[in-house]
């Protein structure tokens, strides 16, 4: 069935581009910061690591949240925001209640159900799907290899696992479709191009032919070599690089068994290896200087995630955008430390910076900056 065309933004259009799919151009100048598409999210749902500190129903980061009376497992501001998200937390309450503590569906489960009961209570088009609608998401199912298969079978035994009670389940080929139509992810900018194409190809299944990609003029920053009296040959360089791919895959699987102290020393040690022939601007220092700052935040040590993200802050404002928001989430997050340990000046200065670049990629009414300027009023 053919869905019904959806209207164009003023002044955007949406295009297909032959053999990368659909696409969304600007058919006028835009001034920065304007607003260009807005929409509600289809479906959302809060990370694990998130909850107890921020509300689920609004997202909204704040300290006091009332837990749901029954699972004691989701958190709300106040009871308006527990009634708008009841549609979708009755589909987990019950089953929080039955597995407890062993109640773990990966957020990608946990998305496909709400999906799914959003389409069964909203047959037709909703505002979230301005410019696409969901059932026209592209699946790829012809180009996924035997790895991402298997991962979407197990993903769907999760799913029938864990939401049993209130979701009615499409046949398992429908599922498959569905769950191959979410399998994505962002591709980062800070990666050098033969990175960013290889995460392309993989997840979107097209290179990129931008003239970035096909200049890689800004590769040279992104991979700055130590500059010694005797530099480091190409062969040493190509090997490092090499080492450097392995060691953030090693450090993504270690993620799942690994405890905290060993994570940091894989970061330690590769950091240690690499800065021989790197310098602390290179790209894949930054990667994992990034996770080491995150390892020491889940233990908190604030003084170490603090030393690594000033190392961090800078090479970042050099290899992103100006308006980009991983440089202002690394500002939020070293404005959060210096508050922390009690430097209110530095973290005013860092607070500051964060929000002055979501005024421009959020938009001055967003509710998230609301919050931060909420903190620095406490502080």
């Amino acid at each position: 069935m053919r869905s019904e065309a959806a209207p164009q933004p003023d002044g955007l259009e949406r295009f297909a581009s032959a053999g990368k799919g659909r696409g969304l151009r600007a058919r006028r100048r835009f001034a920065v910061g304007e607003l260009l598409l807005s929409c509600p999210a289809y479906a959302a749902v809060l990370t694990v690591s998130e909850r107890g500190s921020h509300c689920d129903g609004c997202f909204a980061r704040k300290e006091g949240l009332s837990k749901c009376g029954r699972c004691k497992q989701a958190f709300y501001c106040n009871v308006e925001c527990q009634k708008e998200d009841w549609p979708m937390h009755k589909l987990e309450c019950a089953s929080m209640c039955t597995f407890g503590q062993n109640w773990h569906p990966s957020e990608t489960v946990r998305l496909t159900a709400r999906i799914l009961a959003k389409q069964k209570t909203h047959p037709e088009r909703t505002q979230s799907e301005k410019l696409l609608a969901v059932r026209e998401f592209e699946s790829h199912l012809d180009k996924l290899d035997n790895e991402k298969r298997e991962l979407i079978q197990n993903d769907i035994a999760a799913l029938h696992h864990f939401y049993s009670k209130h979701l009615d389940y499409p046949d398992n080929a429908a599922l498959v479709v569905l769950f191959a139509q979410i399998f994505s992810s962002y591709i980062d900018l800070l990666y050098p191009t033969e990175d960013r194409n290889d995460r392309l190809r993989d997840s979107y299944f097209f290179s990129c032919d931008c003239r970035e990609c096909t200049t890689k003029e800004k590769d040279k920053e992104k991979l700055e070599i130590c500059k010694l009296n005797d530099p480091p040959s190409a062969e040493t360089v190509k090997d490092m690089i090499k080492y450097a791919r392995n060691v953030i895959e090693e450090f993504r699987r270690a993620k799942h068994y690994k405890s905290p102290s060993e994570l940091l020393e894989i970061c330690e040690l590769s950091l240690d290896k690499m800065g021989a022939v790197f310098e602390d601007s290179n790209v894949y220092m930054l990667h994992m200087m990034y996770q080491a700052m995150g390892v020491c935040l889940y233990v908190q040590d604030w003084e170490g995630a603090l030393c690594y993200g000033q190392k961090i802050i800078r090479p970042y404002s050099k290899h992103y955008p100006s308006y980009s928001l991983n440089v202002a989430s690394m500002w939020l997050k070293l404005g959060r430390l210096y508050m922390t340990l009690k430097n209110r000046t530095a973290g005013v200065k860092a607070l500051k910076r964060a929000i002055a670049i979501m005024e421009v990629a959020h938009g001055k009414d967003h509710p998230y900056i609301s919050e931060i300027k909420k903190e620095l009023e406490h502080h």
